[in-house]
């Protein structure tokens, strides 16, 4: 499955409309298919997943990465939606459509016979994560589960998987940094947009999945309680988009309508209420400002996202209740809930260290089950299911990654090169507070970690 190759007929179907297109005709197809019946909706979007994943890869590898973006953003609401109409499905089968459209192009390492350049260096990070992922796995299926065991595989090895095939394909890093800053310019209003509309006034299917979902981070199913997850699949992965795709568009788009798509996407990331990603998004353009390429896109982007928090402010009483709330947290810290519940869960796994020695696989925990204890940031996760030593192997590999997308202040880095370090600052931020390796947040990391790596212009200045 080559990039750019054409049907047998000689003319593929993205001669006659773009995969980006057809990928949206087939979400909409997929509303109009769980209108007339939601049941069926569920394995139709998995196959059409498959499909638009397979025409965009033979486009071009920076089409697939743009179809990629916008199935991860809106699988999940199409799920909910689905959901409403044939119950809830707490397996969340449709979202499993995107992760194998993300492994889909891993089908080309099955025939790359340069086994020494795959050992390489280059491939070090994803290798050593790679092992750790497997004893995951194999901890899984010796305890029996085998549900964690394929769910827990497909979430982390699929971006890895993808990963890899980019290096094996040696893609442009700025053609597709470029195409993630296109998707990411439709995907930010419209994710703003509703998350916005979301906090106001929950729809029907975000209400119902809020009362039957085991997250328990979401808020509740009423008007302005609700963390925003907009069209995504919790306030954490809505908030890492959303600071991504800001991130990506600041920098790499150029006009004055920058303003209105960035400001409903500012507003939206602001009633997410996740301050990690608040942080790491801080922690990116700091980064960005050492370097003259980007030094003055990075003072616009503080521009905007000062101008987006004011007009939150003063939008309502309760936006900036909320907002003022939260805001409080970064000045008290003897009264964070949230960063008290994280000391907790070192405290409590420390005391039993021997229960995790060799970790337990890829359980899955049910949070708002009495007695259970959730599973918050890559430390914890990587302990838990892989056992001390192995955690410390996996989280090697994620520094190993982590450091080497970093380049230090020089002359004659292209824009995108600086992007994709402050991507990566963003994620040491996240490290020890979010599961940054799994499922969607998996993708963002591992696809931009390696595109930093990847060949480039590195005399351009996009």
């Amino acid at each position: 499955m080559t990039p750019g190759a054409a049907t047998a007929s000689g003319r593929s179907w993205t001669a006659v409309a773009p995969a980006w297109a057809i990928t949206v005709a087939m979400m909409a197809a997929t509303l109009v298919v769980g209108a007339v019946s939601a049941s069926l909706a569920r394995p139709l979007f998995v196959i059409g997943c498959l499909a638009v994943a397979h025409l965009a890869w033979r486009e071009s590898p920076a089409s697939h990465l743009r179809v990629l973006i916008l199935l991860f953003v809106f699988a999940p609401f199409l799920r909910r939606i689905t959901d409403l109409g044939a119950g809830y499905d707490p397996l969340g089968l449709m979202l499993v459509g995107p992760l194998f459209a993300l492994a889909l192009p891993g089908l080309r390492l099955m025939t790359y016979d340069n086994l020494r350049e795959l050992t390489s260096e280059r491939f070090g990070p994803i290798l050593v994560v790679g092992v750790t992922v497997l004893w995951a796995t194999l901890l899984s299926m010796v305890a029996g589960a085998w549900n964690d065991t394929a769910s827990g595989l497909l979430k982390w090895g699929a971006p890895l998987i993808y990963a890899a095939t980019l290096l094996v394909e040696d893609v442009d890093r700025d053609e597709m940094l470029s195409a993630a800053a296109s998707a990411f310019f439709f995907v930010l209003p419209v994710v703003g947009i509703y998350g916005i509309l979301q906090f106001v006034d929950p729809p029907a299917w975000d209400r119902y999945w809020l009362q039957y979902a085991s997250i328990m981070s979401a808020g509740r199913p009423e008007p302005f309680a609700v963390r925003v997850f907009s069209t995504l699949n919790g306030p954490a992965s809505c908030a890492t988009f959303l600071a991504t795709g800001l991130l990506l568009v600041g920098f790499l788009k150029r006009g004055w309508w920058l303003l209105p798509v960035a400001l409903p996407a500012v507003i939206a990331l602001l009633l997410t209420t996740y301050r990690t990603a608040w942080i790491s998004l801080a922690g990116a353009i700091v980064y960005a400002t050492l370097f003259a390429p980007t030094r003055l896109r990075a003072v616009g982007i503080i521009l905007v996202a000062v101008v987006g928090g004011m007009v939150a402010l003063m939008a309502s009483p309760e936006v900036a209740d909320t907002l003022s709330v939260r805001l409080a947290t970064f000045g008290s810290v003897g009264q964070d809930v949230s960063a008290l519940e994280r000391l907790e869960q070192f405290v409590l796994l420390w005391s039993r260290a021997e229960d995790h020695l060799i970790g337990g696989g890829f359980a899955t925990v049910d949070v708002g089950a009495a007695g259970t204890m959730a599973i918050d940031g890559m430390l914890i996760a990587c302990w838990t299911m892989m056992g001390l030593v192995g955690g410390l192997v996996c989280l090697s590999g994620f520094l190993w990654a982590i450091l080497r997308a970093l380049p230090l202040p020089s002359a004659g880095l292209s824009r995108g090169r600086i992007v994709t370090g402050g991507l990566m600052v963003g994620a040491l931020v996240q490290l020890p507070l979010a599961n940054i390796g799994a499922a969607e947040l998996g993708f963002l990391f591992w696809t931009f970690a390696t595109l930093a790596v990847c060949r480039g212009a590195p005399e351009a200045v996009a």
